[in-house]
């Protein structure tokens, strides 16, 4: 069972970066991949943040933790994106980050 929460965790945090992508860029209206930097930003601090409360405090129910650490947060924030469009942007600045990837 705890497979399938993470998996559904994963989905949702899928859903929510390409939900927070698409609003990020049509607002930045640039060749820059603004969005993917918000989504791993807030990510990584949102990933630190429970990562200390589940583990100093014990806030998070370890049912909790799974889906929500590894499954949402693992899904939304895919670093290999930024990779992907920071490669672009290096080898073709004329890259226009609304083409997608």
């Amino acid at each position: 069972m705890d497979l399938v929460l993470v998996a559904l965790g994963g989905a949702a945090g899928a859903v929510a970066r390409r939900v927070v992508d698409l609003w990020v860029t049509d607002r930045a209206e640039s060749a820059f991949p603004f969005g993917t930097l918000v989504i791993n930003l807030s990510g990584a601090f949102l990933l630190g943040l429970l990562f200390a409360w589940a583990t100093e405090r014990d806030v998070l129910p370890r049912e909790v933790r799974g889906p929500l650490m590894i499954g949402f947060l693992g899904a939304y924030t895919t670093f290999s994106t930024l990779m992907l469009e920071s490669w672009r942007l290096v080898a073709d600045p004329a890259f226009e980050y609304s083409q997608g990837v």
